[in-house]
């Protein structure tokens, strides 16, 4: 996942004295690039980062609904339990843990029957896996069971690795960036002094989080995509001028 090149200005902030001025470039995008130096005779460079990196839903829920009419109790219940644990062995069989399953059953009484229904939710994180149980729930139980289209979303932990990696993504900008213009003017980039996230944003994409879109539309994977911006003040070094003759 790219991320975008950052966007810098330059503050070369050192001191009570000498101001240096490039004559050269009066017409760099209306920028000033000041350097002087302060009393500690410290330098610095104040520049800002920003990038962007996506990531698609890496979880999806599947659920598999039936229901039974029965004249008793025993009887309905007997014609569920044996769907039920049709589906679990299909899914232990493709290596599907109990805990990303759950299993629900409601059942109650009308027009003098017993009536049960059934519910089975999945939660993947392989998709291939996903599709090849839902490929033999619909081959062996048919029209027995209604499979939904899976509902896409992201993990907690997906999440904060993404806005983890737009950080540190920001932040390598900046420094790629203060490097370029340290070398430019002379100087050599030294330790970070301050970093500061100050803007972060995030942004998704196809449809609602968690949504399965609309019929027709086929089934869609959305993702995020997460902006961040940061401040950051490096130190700056003179570069050794002194050369040893050999």
């Amino acid at each position: 996942m790219a991320s975008s090149p950052s966007r810098v200005f330059a503050a070369l902030l050192p001191a009570a004295g000498d101001i240096y001025r490039d004559e050269n470039v009066p017409g760099m995008g209306g920028h000033t690039v000041t350097v002087q130096r302060t009393q500690n005779s410290a330098r610095e460079v104040q520049v800002t980062g920003s990038a962007e990196v996506s990531c698609p839903a890496d979880r999806a829920t599947v659920s598999v609904s039936f229901r039974n009419s029965k004249e008793s109790v025993n009887d309905v219940t007997n014609s569920i339990s044996r769907r039920v644990e049709y589906i679990l062995q299909t899914l232990r069989q493709h290596h599907v843990k109990g805990e990303e399953l759950t299993v629900t059953r409601h059942i109650y009484r009308a027009d003098d029957l017993y009536h049960m229904e059934a519910l089975v939710i999945v939660v993947f994180s392989d998709f291939g896996q996903m599709e090849r149980v839902c490929i033999v729930l619909l081959e062996k139980l048919d029209k027995s069971v209604c499979v939904s289209i899976p509902h896409f979303y992201h993990s907690e932990e997906c999440l904060s690795l993404l806005r983890r990696s737009v950080c540190v993504a920001a932040v390598e900008n900046a420094r790629l960036k203060a490097s370029e213009m340290s070398s430019m003017l002379g100087q050599t980039l030294g330790h970070p002094l301050l970093v500061r996230e100050e803007e972060a944003t995030e942004r998704r994409d196809g449809g609602m989080e968690g949504g399965e879109g609309r019929r027709g539309e086929g089934v869609h994977r959305p993702s995020i995509s997460a902006t961040s911006r940061v401040f950051v003040t490096f130190n700056l070094r003179p570069k050794d001028r002194t050369r040893k003759n050999i």
